[in-house]
């Protein structure tokens, strides 16, 4: 009996806490998968056992009921749940299954790699991030990205041959990109091993590049509209890779990250702070200069303010992203109560609690004195 066969766990190959959101592993095994992809990685032979991988844990992980199961068995737990064997496939098989199922996952973006030479298919999209503070989101702004894409080879112009050759049929396919493998009395098709679903294959190889395209690092600009979210994606069409036989390049994702604000927290269009008072200040009321992102304004504090309570500065927060209205500065104030008093501001403090007939701890140093001789009886 072969031994079985040891799995990393789920979580840790898509790089996700347990608690992760299926928004969060989406997003995990559409950065595992551009990594890895084996186009992506021709030079690397574990790329493909790793893409593979990351592939097999999305398909757990992005199902609520295998993840459930996952979560309460482990490995174990996925017998009979018709998860797929993935060792065995072709990577543009994976790749095809999941562009079905998830259309918007951003890794080809719409065209299979099937259908032999001449075929002109999307290229891949690309992913990158830019960070942003919280000022920004306020008034938008052009930020300058860098990334590294694979771009047509200017030696071969795309065509992974040595200048002065060209590709030949595949003679296991007969350009066709696929093969029939029969199993009892069906016959199933799958990607060509051999030409790798392109129909042809390249005897001589461009000496530059061995397949038609060569690492290139970007730099373009992008618009971020004011009042963008955390983790919100802007598309950047056709800043993507080429896609082969001359096909249309793929797109750019770029995915926005807000930096947190020493000041302010973000609730929708809002922006709310915290801003300390003095129990004066809340007791009998009070102007105050408050910060926001546009500059200072005033806050009157009414006399009688409790701890934790709300006031609302309209039209200070951040600008909607669609409609352009702005949100609300929400403040929340918090008294606080002096640590040290001079020997005048305690003496006005037990003059006031009289008048409140409110018992404060005695001034006198033989207090606790007092408190033994009660106990004793005495």
């Amino acid at each position: 009996m072969a031994p079985m066969q040891t799995k990393r766990d789920y979580y840790e190959v898509l790089g996700v806490d347990r608690k992760a959101t299926a928004e969060e592993i989406k997003r995990a095994y559409r950065q595992c998968a551009m990594k890895y992809h084996p186009d992506r990685n021709p030079d690397d032979p574990e790329a493909a056992e790793h893409f593979k991988e990351c592939a097999e844990a999305f398909e757990i992980l992005g199902d609520a009921q295998k993840r459930q199961r996952y979560d309460q068995f482990g490995h174990e737990g996925l017998r009979g749940t018709g998860a797929h064997d993935f060792s065995g496939m072709d990577a543009r098989d994976i790749f095809s299954m999941f562009e079905d199922l998830f259309g918007d996952i951003g890794l080809g973006g719409g065209g299979r790699r099937r259908g032999g030479r001449g075929a002109r298919q999307r290229g891949y999209d690309l992913e990158t991030e830019v960070k942003l503070t919280l000022e920004q989101v306020a008034t938008g702004t052009s930020h300058q990205v860098e990334f590294t894409r694979q771009d047509t080879c200017p030696t071969c112009s795309g065509s992974g041959a040595q200048p002065g050759t060209q590709a030949q049929v595949c003679t296991s396919c007969g350009g066709r990109g696929q093969v029939g493998m029969r199993q009892g009395f069906f016959q199933m098709l799958r990607t060509c091993p051999a030409c790798g679903g392109e129909g042809q294959v390249v005897a001589e190889k461009c000496p530059d590049c061995k397949q038609g395209r060569r690492p290139r690092k970007c730099r373009i600009e992008v618009k971020v509209p004011p009042g963008i979210h955390d983790a919100q994606v802007i598309r950047v069409g056709g800043e993507g890779e080429p896609g082969p036989h001359g096909g249309p390049r793929g797109d750019l994702h770029v995915v926005v990250q807000v930096a947190r604000h020493k000041l302010f927290e973000r609730n929708g269009d809002n922006l709310v702070m915290r801003v300390p008072l003095s129990f004066t200040q809340a007791a009998l009321g009070a102007t105050v200069e408050v910060p926001g992102l546009s500059g200072q304004s005033e806050l009157v504090i009414k006399s009688g303010t409790q701890h934790g309570q709300v006031y609302t500065l309209k039209g200070e927060g951040l600008p909607n992203l669609r409609t352009g209205q702005k949100g609300d500065l929400v403040i929340q104030v918090l008294v606080e109560i002096p640590k040290k008093l001079t020997e005048e501001q305690e003496q006005l403090l037990r003059d006031f609690a009289q008048t409140e007939d409110h018992e404060v701890m005695p001034h006198s140093s033989g207090f606790w004195d007092k408190i033994k001789t009660y106990i004793s009886g005495d």
